[in-house]
């Protein structure tokens, strides 16, 4: 039996799961105090802080950290990288220390890891942080040389989703050709060909549907008149983006079961705005799905939105079953998905890869 820690860092709280093989044995969300966490001037700094509470916890359980068999962290933001478990090296620390790549929580992930795993003297690993990019090189043609379409995606929970759907089906992952529509604060919808995620949108800056919280693709003419009439800030115009895009800027909350309550009491513009959500993800399964020259083998959808059973699901499901099977992941387990990433290193069923 290997016993696994999983490190799961967010932006106000730390996720802490402990696994036995397949089995989850414990989960503890600790929660920051954001006042506490706004003491720290850079996200790294905050690194100390984090793994201490972690240690204060195991202990409290009474979990020996000489017990793991191995640790994995989430991973932050790296360069482009192929899907995959990655084992901790120095190269990777250093540019997440000095967020080479950008700040983010999840930096944390693979620094507290490594320094836990390193006092037990096992291996710490990351695996399919949001930089993960498979993207053939077709699909990052723009439109204008100067921009090119980047890979950023839930790539934890599309991988592992897109490998629990091939396992329901009796199939490789690699010799099926999916499409998953991970749905929450923001929604990716990715083409799965063969095990590699070939397209997908970006999930963070302004591309594909619009979402709870972002605004999706939006009208260039339209948003270039906006930030050139003076009543916007830069900083301003990038929280339009994500942030204050989407339902909250139509409706005022980013909640779904509130737009649902709304529409179910007669609230026409919360239905005309959320049934527009649904036709937008609706039309990015279909262009993604001509990818695949609509040789799709099955959709999956997952995500906190899959959830939502009165509306979304079932009118995505009515609008696509023709493409292919509509399976539903609700939620996303980041934990597991992570405790299994690792364990399939440790009993060798596939390579760690190395960060250069």
């Amino acid at each position: 039996m290997y016993k696994i820690l999983v490190i799961n860092p967010g932006s106000t709280s730390t996720k802490i799961a402990v696994y036995e093989d397949e089995n989850q044995r414990l989960k503890k969300v600790i929660d920051h105090d954001v006042n506490e966490l706004k003491k720290f001037k850079a996200v790294a700094d905050q690194y100390e802080f984090r793994k201490n509470m972690i240690l204060q916890f195991l202990s409290e359980e009474g979990i020996n950290l000489h017990s793991f068999s191995a640790i994995i962290g989430r991973g932050g933001l790296l360069r482009p990288i192929p899907s995959g478990t990655y084992e901790i090296n120095d190269r990777m620390l250093e540019e997440l220390r000095s967020a080479k790549y950008g700040e983010h929580e999840s930096n944390l992930g693979a620094l507290i890891a490594n320094e836990l795993a390193e006092q037990i003297g096992v291996k710490a690993y990351i695996a399919d942080p949001v930089v993960v990019d498979e993207m053939e090189d077709i699909a990052r043609v723009s439109g204008h040389p100067f921009f090119h379409r980047k890979s950023i995606f839930h790539a934890l929970n599309q991988k592992a989703v897109a490998r629990s759907l091939s396992e329901k089906l009796g199939r490789n992952y690699y010799d099926l050709n999916l499409i998953v529509v991970h749905m929450g604060g923001g929604i990716s919808i990715g083409v799965h060909k063969k095990g590699k995620v070939v397209d997908v949108n970006n999930a963070l800056d302004g591309d594909g549907p619009f979402t709870p919280e972002r605004s999706g693709t939006l009208p260039l003419v339209g948003f270039i008149d906006l930030c050139y009439s003076g009543k916007y800030s830069e900083g301003e115009i990038r929280k339009l983006i994500k942030g204050n895009g989407g339902l909250i800027a139509y409706l005022g909350t980013n909640d779904v079961r509130e737009v649902v309550k709304r529409i179910k009491s007669g609230d026409k513009k919360a239905e005309l705005v959320y049934f527009g959500l649904i036709h937008q993800i609706v039309k990015w399964i279909g262009k993604m799905s001509a990818v695949l020259n609509y040789d799709v083998d099955a959709i999956a959808l997952t995500g906190g939105m899959a959830y939502e059973n009165e509306f979304l699901v079932p009118q995505i499901k009515e609008k696509v079953s023709f493409i292919a099977p509509v399976y539903v992941f609700p939620g996303g387990d980041e934990e597991k998905a992570l405790a299994l990433a690792a364990l399939r290193v440790i009993k060798q069923e596939e390579p760690a890869k190395m960060y250069k």
